[in-house]
Parts: structure tokens; sequence; C-alpha cells
């Protein structure tokens, strides 16, 4: 199974939000699902660069990752704006 590794700053973020629960819940279905891509539509993952992907835990919250192989890497969550501003300055 694929390995699955938090970042201080995600830590932070999803602390910060409250959103352990429903954070915790994508991340599980996110490790079980990554790399069976017909499963990649209901969990809503998306390719946004060679290695880096997002995720979302309902509507308006995205979870972003880099994936390498045998491990995915979450560095960052929020909303719609918050996630562009992110990828302008690290993708």
């Amino acid at each position: 199974m694929i390995s699955v590794e938090l970042t201080k700053r995600f830590k932070t973020i999803v602390r910060e939000a409250g959103r352990e629960d429903e954070v915790s819940a994508t991340l599980r279905l996110v490790q079980e699902g990554f790399g069976h891509p017909h499963a990649h539509t209901g969990i809503s993952i998306r390719k946004l660069g060679k290695t880096v992907y997002e995720c979302r835990t309902g509507l308006s919250w995205r979870l972003i990752f880099v994936a390498q192989k045998g491990v995915l890497t979450f560095d960052f969550a929020g909303d719609h704006d918050e996630v562009q501003k992110y990828l302008r300055s690290h993708v």
C-alpha cells in the first residue's frame, strides 16, 4: 500500500481550520484509491502538474499533494483561491 506523509504546514492548516475528521477520512480514501484511475473521479483526485495533485474533502476545500513512487506527501489545504495562490508560488 502507498504511504501518506503530512508536512508540518499541512498539519497546521488542517488543525487551525478544525477539519481533522473530514481530512482524515479523505486521506484514507486517497491512500486506497490512488493509482486506480476509475476511483480517482469518485474521490475527486485531479492532476495539476507532473507530480502535483489535488483532491477535495467537500465542495469548498482542497488538499494538495505530491505523488512520488510509493508515497503521497500532502503539503497544503484550502479553498479554491488559497490553492490557486499556493500553486502560483510553488509549482
